[in-house]
């Protein structure tokens, strides 16, 4: 789905090479001394490089939210490593799309996604670097992140039907039921091409159910199903009773605002649907490797784990149970092809929004 272009560092190999050359003329010219310029050069170097090593206090982050657990994860981050990070948040769509425009000049170290299909296409485009020693990455969920260390999906969600409490007294209990006459135009979904979680679900029902699960996106039209942005700007309305009910609702928004006292809550329809991982990956390009592994180990950490149960998020370690939200083994799941959905999630969109249009 992701399709940059390689990164090219020929300019180092240049430099070297200069620098090669250059010390090789002066060896030659000082004849007796040059064991010594050598010597006093590679110390030179040596001391420069872990200098620099002990003041890159730096890292980058793109990150997809949500904002009050990226904020809380950066602080304990940097309180407990010293290094200051730098943070962009968007949307996955507007992650990608800023880093296609700085790709031939790349800027971000770690990013982090709401889809789990677009942390492959970074992986199959050779832009991440494997970290398979990772701390704790053996107690991820298996199904969520890559073997080889390319990307690990510390948080979840789950995709639901949420609703206003007051409006709808029966809520839904199947994808289905939103096709109904008497919720015609009261229905918002995100706007895939602006939330990954968005084309996760329908990327994931199609891949479960095949070219019939169209059908149900065909109702939805027919329903005046509305595409509202990404997910918040789908969700609002709902809270304020301008709309019913979202489609493809990313469960933990609906979870803080219902704990705010919002009149809003969710079900998740009984034949299935997706669970939405959040993949934090390495890119290869960083210029600050180390920190940004240390990132990753941090996200890992069981004082990380807590702060996604916090935010109303499925941990990404399988040993770590979410305590004021329904858990995995609580919600039915669609049998999606995760590598299907990332092969097809351009054309998926494409036809979702001429469909919609």
């Amino acid at each position: 789905m992701v399709n940059f272009n390689s990164i090219k560092m020929g300019w180092k190999k240049g430099t070297s090479l200069t620098l090669t050359l250059a010390l090789g003329l002066t060896l030659a010219g000082c004849g007796s001394n040059a064991n010594s310029t050598a010597k006093e050069a590679s110390a030179s170097a040596n001391n420069s490089a872990t200098n620099t090593q002990a003041t890159d206090q730096k890292l980058v982050v793109y990150s997809a939210g949500p904002e009050g657990l990226a904020n809380k994860i950066i602080e304990g981050f940097e309180a407990q490593t010293g290094v200051k990070v730098e943070m962009f948040q968007g949307t996955t769509g507007k992650i990608l799309a800023r880093m296609e425009a700085e790709k031939a000049n790349p800027v971000v170290d770690v990013v982090i996604l709401a889809s789990l299909p677009s942390a492959q296409g970074l992986k199959n485009d050779g832009l991440t670097l494997p970290y398979p020693e990772a701390k704790n990455a053996d107690k991820l969920n298996p199904d969520w992140s890559d073997k080889e260390g390319n990307y690990f999906s510390s948080s979840a969600s789950a995709l639901g039907i949420a609703y206003n409490t007051k409006l709808v007294t029966t809520p839904p209990t199947s994808w289905e039921d939103l096709t109904k006459p008497e919720y015609k135009g009261q229905i918002n979904i995100p706007d895939p091409t602006l939330s990954g979680s968005a084309l996760d679900f329908i990327t994931g029902y199609i891949s479960d159910k095949g070219e019939s699960g169209w059908s149900l996106f065909e109702q939805f039209n027919n329903n005046d199903v509305a595409v509202a942005g990404a997910n918040q700007e789908a969700l609002d309305p709902v809270i304020t009773g301008a709309k019913g009910m979202v489609a493809a609702a990313v469960d933990y928004m609906t979870y803080k605002a219902k704990a705010k006292g919002e009149p809003v809550d969710i079900v998740y329809p009984k034949e299935g649907t997706v669970i939405s991982p959040r993949p934090a990956a390495i890119m290869k390009s960083t210029q600050h490797e180390e920190n940004a592994k240390a990132f990753i180990d941090y996200l890992l950490s069981d004082e990380a784990q807590k702060l996604v149960s916090d935010a109303a998020l499925l941990p990404g370690r399988t040993d770590i149970k979410a305590e004021n939200r329904a858990n995995l083994d609580e919600i039915p799941l669609l049998k999606v092809d995760w590598s299907w959905m990332n092969e097809h999630g351009a054309e998926v969109s494409d036809k979702f929004t001429q469909l919609f249009k």
